[in-house]
């Protein structure tokens, strides 16, 4: 027999996302992204290479890339042929070749060879979206910043925190669910979360911690019309 599940309403919503934070909060106190970096500029430039690529490929390139090419502005002046071989295990080397040198062209001609910390700023620098310039905001400048990224926007998708496949709605819904001081280390953590349990097509729910508050598991509600 079908049932029918009352809808969640915000405040249920929110005490449930709240219940979630404190016990990913328990699970992963570290709440910090696994790139290595020692720079704004080395922030950003780690993160753009993150793209479809793991933190662990990345951080077995840059300490060679950033050694050749340390600044901003050796970035913007150095041999295009050279910045794709040093990234290109990475993947999609052309394109992020393109950003980064794009990048560091655009922090001199605009920004005095400086990251900026706003995000109205951050969005304009080619290849940094919305996903970027939150980390950079929050691991550099210490400025909330919410990142979505597959683990996140799947994970919220599950557990039922946003009905949305939009990372910039996906960022908004659970924005209002949060305090802002909890938006970064939350979505380090549910990306944690992504890695080591909520896996993508074998997701552990028999020893998530999570599952109490789990519409796929555990509390059976549904989001408002």
């Amino acid at each position: 027999m079908n049932q029918t599940h009352k809808p969640e309403s915000i405040a249920a919503r929110k005490a449930r996302a709240s219940r979630i934070a404190r016990e990913l909060g328990l699970l992963y106190p570290e709440a910090r992204i696994s790139l290595n970096f020692k720079t704004p500029w080395q922030c950003l430039v780690a993160t753009i290479l993150s793209a479809q690529c793991t933190d662990e490929r990345v951080n077995q390139v840059t300490p060679l890339l950033f050694r050749e090419i340390p600044t901003i502005e050796a970035m913007a002046s150095a041999n295009e042929n050279r910045v794709r071989e040093l990234i290109a295990s990475t993947g999609f080397f052309r394109q992020k070749t393109k950003s980064l040198q794009g990048a560091a062209r655009a922090l001199i001609e605009r920004f005095g060879a400086k990251v900026p910390n706003k995000m109205e700023e951050l969005v304009t620098i080619p290849g940094v979206g919305r996903k970027t310039a939150n980390v950079v905001r929050g691991h550099v400048f210490g400025k909330p910043g919410l990142v979505v990224d597959t683990h996140v926007k799947r994970l919220a998708l599950r557990l039922g925190l946003t009905r949305s496949r939009d990372p910039e709605e996906i960022e908004a819904d659970l924005q209002k669910l949060l305090d802002e001081a909890a938006w970064t280390p939350f979505s380090m953590r549910l990306i944690l979360h992504g890695r080591r349990v909520c896996i993508a097509r074998r997701p552990q729910c028999e020893r998530c911690r999570l599952s109490d508050d789990c519409p796929r598991v555990g509390v059976k509600t549904a989001l408002p019309g």
